[in-house]
């Protein structure tokens, strides 16, 4: 399998555009411990031919632009990428949809109450039915979204989008709002889990035996955005559990079995951002990667 990040960070990105936190204020300085990073999608391929892509960032166009596999060709109207799958509905994994509507056939794969949110907004109907199938995909059931590539999504523990939230629904109360995602070929397995309220046993279960797995890595400790002065939220409030503590991500993870483990769906005030930090070199030290866009594996 042929992977490439083509977006690292949660919403608004790194640096986001109207804030000057201390992340922040180093991207926009230029600083070279901080890497600019869009808001987060990975793209997958087998064959290096055709590709699915994992959520829809509002990045979409800038990432295409960067990664060369994805370009368009050989006919005039021709893309690479034949698949998306979205594992919720938040806005920086749907909003990208309205970057691809100039009538390319593709098919939009999610769970029934993602698909549902897309299409109760009319505006998404500018990615032309006739040409983008809306399939939806039940969970604990493979498919096949590219040849020779299976998947399978899987509940985690999180919330309904923050626009949502009128709607009810707090964190960890699981259903299928918020999807990981677990895809195979030749012998290979990757779980990809953007955003996880907490870890369950069933969860590591998934998790066990992967050879890449893809985590939440929205926030170092549950209160950085109250640290930072940038928010009143806490990080398992917005469904994203902490990196860091006994109850973090890296304590839970510690005793599985698995090949190499990236941390993605980074928030703009987690200062595992900045490299050479005490936090990115926790993270290293543990056996972990910060994932950066146009970051690439093959397995």
């Amino acid at each position: 399998m042929h992977i490439v990040v083509l977006g690292s960070a949660a919403g608004g990105g790194v640096p986001q555009w109207n804030c000057a936190c201390p992340v922040c204020r180093l991207a926009w300085r230029g600083d070279p411990r901080v890497r600019p990073r869009t808001q987060s999608s990975v793209a997958v391929s087998v064959d290096g031919a055709d590709w699915l892509l994992l959520n829809a960032s509002p990045d979409i166009r800038q990432q295409i632009a960067s990664c060369s596999p994805l370009h368009p060709g050989p006919g005039l109207r021709q893309s690479p990428l034949l698949a998306l799958l979205v594992t919720n509905g938040d806005v920086d994994h749907i909003a990208g949809l309205l970057s691809l509507r100039e009538r390319q056939s593709l098919t939009l794969y999610g769970t029934e109450e993602t698909l549902k949110f897309v299409g109760a907004n009319p505006i998404f109907d500018v990615m032309a039915h006739d040409k983008v199938e809306r399939r939806k995909v039940t969970l604990d059931q493979w498919f096949e979204p590219l040849p020779g590539l299976k998947a399978e999504i899987f509940a985690v523990p999180g919330k309904v989008p923050l626009w949502l939230e009128q709607e009810g629904g707090e964190p960890g109360d699981g259903g299928a709002a918020t999807v990981g995602v677990a895809l195979e070929a030749e012998d290979r397995r990757i779980v990809y889990i953007p955003g996880c309220a907490t870890l369950d046993e069933a969860l590591l279960q998934r998790i066990e035996g992967c050879d890449l797995l893809f985590f939440d890595g929205t926030v170092w400790r549950d209160d950085d955005m109250i640290a930072a002065g940038v928010g009143t939220k806490t990080g398992r409030r917005m469904g994203h559990m902490p990196i860091s503590g006994v109850d973090g991500s890296i304590a839970a993870l510690a005793d599985l079995s698995v090949g190499q483990r990236v941390f993605i769906h980074i928030n703009n005030t987690n200062l595992i951002l900045i490299e050479g930090s005490a936090e990115h070199a926790a993270v290293a030290a543990a056996g972990w990667t910060v994932a950066h866009d146009g970051l690439e594996f093959e397995l």
